[in-house]
């Protein structure tokens, strides 16, 4: 093959990045581009679909300047992405009907209230792997179809498309040609039975979604169309997609059951690779497609925390008590412990494994004595405990966990990374490359167009940078963790 490179699309909640890697698997280019954050009201959250596709199509074309590289020289284009998200748009003009729904939002946590009121949890979770929350795509939908001004109408006469934003993406990249999604997105819409692998027609049903709004269901590795000539000035074929953190995994290289990784953006997720047969959870996980190769589906136990490294970009932009991520490390070693001080960020709920989504924020045992350092270090040990329960969740339903693999921006902090090895008393590895999530795409697509020919090519490729050991002794780690589930207890009783 005389293409030599792949770029991963790795659309965030909160940026949207580009990276352009070569058959090494070693970054040539990465160009990041912010967009703004849309809080109507309360525990509303949204984004301009459009400003998602800016910023996506500005990064990728920046990227490719900036690695000296040409378009013809792709081989191919990997996507990863906010799951979740939901954008419902119209098929002719391409102009979306309302804001993007953001995962975070929770706006209808009335909606999941009556459904489980109704004694429908059970329902949802054998067909979806998933419990009833916010979080999930379904419910976001519902909202928007009896909410905005003719949409339900609009959807039913079949002039609407749903799409998480992976399924936006490709639909704008292919010039409206291909409106698809991916059975990892796919498996995060409270919509789509992981046991079938297709749209659940009684679910539907429930909320009343038109199945015509509904993209069509691909495996993560294989064609998702080509570009439009108009974007980059040649086609580029699309041969990988996978949700954000099922990337990630891969990325990983967690090809294998038992293997676990957990990634710190803007929200932290834990997955465990459970194999070729879902894995029901009694603590609190959700169980998930983690991708579909060669007609192989691969599945997952997912713990989700909803607001993880968001927490470090609440301290800088609202709080202004820093100025950089970066500045946190050493602001957290200038004191010699928490002083006492609990930081639980529920600031829209609390997830895995609590599923409290009318929890709130809360700062507990403040002195006269506490400071902004104090504060800074218990937001990053929130990161740590907020991780911690969810694995002590993940060790209850499959009693089998060695190490953890860690990648995200917060993964960078060498002081969150070994307090995570102290508070849970088992090595954590952070590889060389963090951009797991942008890999885990690249990797998908590569195999997709046959850049790369295995999962055993690829397992060379990983690299393992540092692994932090735990130095702290139990009892200690005890104490730390009883004063944190008492913060938590505070932070469910506000509601």
């Amino acid at each position: 093959m005389d293409k030599k490179y792949i770029m991963s699309l790795d659309q965030g909640t909160t940026s949207s990045r580009a990276v352009i890697f070569d058959r090494k698997g070693k970054k040539l280019s990465a160009v990041s581009k912010e967009f703004p954050q849309i809080f109507p009201e309360g525990a509303f959250v949204e984004h301009d679909p459009m400003d998602i596709l800016s910023s996506q199509l500005g990064s990728a074309k920046e990227a490719i300047e900036a690695a000296g590289i040409s378009p013809e020289e792709i081989a191919a284009i990997g996507i990863a992405n906010q799951r979740e998200t939901t954008i419902i748009w119209d098929k002719q003009t391409g102009k979306p009907v309302y804001n993007a729904i953001v995962w975070q939002c929770r706006r209808t946590a009335d909606i999941c209230a009556r459904f489980e009121s109704q004694g429908l949890t059970k329902f949802f979770k054998d067909k979806t792997g998933l419990i009833i929350d916010p979080y999930f795509s379904a419910t976001k939908i519902k909202w928007i179809l009896d909410n905005v001004d003719g949409v339900r109408e609009r959807a039913q006469l079949g002039e609407l498309l749903f799409g998480t934003v992976d399924c936006w993406l490709i639909w704008n990249l292919t010039g409206g040609k291909v409106h698809a999604t991916d059975c990892s997105n796919a498996s995060r819409t409270m919509l789509f039975n992981i046991h079938t692998i297709s749209w659940d027609k009684e679910i539907l049903g429930l909320l009343g979604i038109p199945e015509s709004i509904l993209p069509e269901v691909r495996e993560c590795s294989g064609s998702f169309g080509v570009t439009d000539k108009t974007v980059f000035g040649t086609e580029i074929p699309i041969t990988g997609c996978a949700g954000d953190q099922q990337s990630a995994l891969f990325g990983q290289c967690c090809f294998h059951e038992g293997d676990v990784k957990n990634t710190y953006g803007t929200g932290g997720f834990l997955l465990m690779n459970t194999g070729s047969t879902p894995t029901d959870s009694s603590s609190g996980l959700l169980t998930t497609v983690a991708w579909s190769i060669n007609g192989k589906v691969s599945y997952a136990l997912e713990g989700s925390v909803f607001v993880s490294g968001a927490v470090v970009k609440w301290l800088r932009d609202e709080l202004m008590i820093i100025k950089t991520a970066e500045e946190t490390d050493a602001a957290a070693r200038s004191v010699p412990d928490n002083g006492g001080v609990y930081f639980v960020p529920a600031f829209v709920g609390l997830g895995t494994p609590y599923w409290q989504p009318d929890a709130r924020g809360t700062v507990t045992g403040l002195t006269r004595g506490t400071g902004k350092n104090h504060i800074i270090r218990a937001a990053l040990e929130a990161i740590a405990y907020q991780t911690a329960d969810v694995l002590d969740a993940m060790e209850k339903d499959t009693g089998k966990l060695g190490s953890i693999k860690v990648d995200g921006g917060a993964s960078q902090n060498d002081f969150l990374m070994e307090f995570q090895a102290d508070i849970l008393g088992r090595s954590v590895i952070r590889p060389s490359n963090i951009e797991s999530t942008a890999m885990g795409a690249a990797f998908l697509a590569g195999l997709g167009c046959g850049f790369w020919s295995s999962a055993e090519e690829l397992s060379v490729l990983c690299e393992s940078q540092r692994e932090f050991s735990p130095s702290m002794g139990a009892e200690k780690r005890e104490e730390l963790l009883s004063g944190w589930k008492k913060a938590v207890t505070a932070a469910i009783s506000i509601k």
